[in-house]
């Protein structure tokens, strides 16, 4: 009888603690990498819960044993972990993550140089890497895209849905979206544009208005930010010709020196 008593009381022990550890708990995690650790994407793929890290790379999620938590970022490697036994007990997680690194093709140097380039290229024993156009793909030319502009482009990649059957939602651009971060990136992006114009501005075109217009040195600084503060300064002045942007300038500081004659 007391055995039968005794293996009872063990099945209800061991039924107990894994009905407990069942249970969804709010786990806090640390992120540690050589970078910025602000704002990497922690998604549970096993509950489809969410968290965003902060400056520190501290975070909170939902989480029970043996979910699949998914840690992704533009500058490093993405990671799955499962949530372990001891996580859940401790109620913590340490995640390290790895740069994500392009290696670069090793440069061998041969002939000496003259400095005729067409000489040059034409006594090379070098030979042109294959790329993309040798095998018939589309590739992309242009500029190297920032580090927001690869945010955004990652948080609003695809359609919201994918029709089908069933109907596959896209809970990486939802979540993007309800959580307000593609609103974020958006408007950051903006500013780096804006930021980008302004330097091209300063340095080249502002000179040149102001060789043949007069205002203060001191109000130039402020004249550049009334400027941009326009509507339609990006419609204006990005990936324009100087003396278009030079004409919307001119147009700027008439109504520049008005506002602050009525100010006066």
């Amino acid at each position: 009888m007391t055995s039968y008593i005794q293996q009872a009381f063990i099945v209800f022990v061991l039924f107990f603690s894994s009905l407990t550890f069942a249970q969804t708990r709010e786990i806090t995690g640390s992120i540690s990498a050589s970078g910025s650790v602000e704002g990497i994407h922690i998604i549970n793929r096993t509950s489809y819960r969410y968290a965003t890290s902060d400056i520190n790379g501290v975070f909170k999620i939902q989480a029970k044993l043996s979910d699949t938590l998914y840690f992704s970022s533009v500058q490093y490697i993405p990671k799955t972990i499962n949530v372990s036994l001891e996580m859940i007990e401790n109620k913590l997680i340490a995640v390290q993550l790895e740069d994500a690194v392009t290696a670069l093709d090793e440069v061998t140097i041969g002939k000496i140089l003259t400095g005729d380039l067409g000489s040059d290229i034409d006594n090379s024993d070098a030979k042109r890497p294959l790329d993309f156009y040798d095998f018939g793909l589309p590739g992309y030319t242009g500029p190297r895209k920032t580090l927001i502009q690869n945010r955004l482009k990652e948080a609003t990649t695809g359609n919201y849905i994918s029709w089908g059957i069933p109907p596959q939602p896209n809970l990486w651009k939802l979540l993007n979206k309800i959580t307000g971060r593609t609103k974020r990136l958006q408007q950051n992006n903006k500013i780096e544009k804006d930021k980008n114009i302004l330097i091209h501005i300063k340095d080249v075109v502002g000179p040149e208005l102001f060789s043949y217009k007069n205002l203060d040195e001191g109000l130039r600084a402020e004249f550049y930010f009334y400027c941009a503060d326009d509507e339609n300064f990006q419609m204006r002045c990005r990936e324009r010709s100087d003396v278009e942007i030079l004409q919307f300038l001119e147009e700027k500081l008439i109504e520049f020196k008005a506002n602050i004659s009525s100010e006066n």
